[in-house]
């Protein structure tokens, strides 16, 4: 990493070839098409490399990487203006209730499919939930939404999956 962090481009190369094909299954789950995720991939490796002094050790490099691709994945859709499925003035208030769905055997392939019928505001909390493993402040603080509203959109989101589901 020391290497790296001096400019050495073959310890870059080997950063790169660690990190690239998971930084691309983030950037598809976002942005859907390949050449866009590619090239949100390659400009957060440019970022990571000029600003690597910023690296303080604090997370791994995968994470600190993996930060800047779902921030630039979410900056991509904003300046695309992909909006978030559209709310109501007001806030809600969802508690952490279970649903009363049936615990089922629920075949894979159509939980993808599910996903993928998902608009996109949806599939976004989704992803930087469940699959990201972000909290939903970290969710308001990067979507600049407010931790209520990340809550109701992700309630929403689970609610239209399982409709989804139901009928595939």
């Amino acid at each position: 990493m020391e290497k790296s962090k001096l400019g050495d481009r073959s310890s870059q190369y080997e950063l790169y070839e660690l990190y690239v094909d998971a930084m691309y299954n983030i950037g598809m789950r976002f942005l859907r098409i390949k050449e866009d995720a590619e090239d949100v991939v390659q400009d957060s490796f440019v970022d990571a490399f000029k600003n690597l002094d910023q690296f303080k050790y604090e997370s791994t490099f995968g994470s600190w990487l993996k930060r800047i691709v779902i921030n630039k994945c979410i900056n991509f859709l904003k300046i695309k203006r992909v909006p978030l499925t559209p709310m109501q003035e007001h806030e809600f208030h969802i508690t952490d209730e279970e649903t009363d769905c049936k615990e089922e055997a629920v075949d894979i392939r159509k939980v993808k499919q599910g996903i993928d019928r998902l608009p996109v505001g949806y599939r976004q909390i989704l992803n930087l939930y469940l699959i990201e493993g972000y909290d939903h402040m970290e969710i308001g603080e990067v979507l600049g939404i407010t931790v209520s509203t990340s809550k109701s959109q992700y309630h929403r989101a689970k609610k239209k999956l399982i409709e989804i589901i139901k009928e595939l």
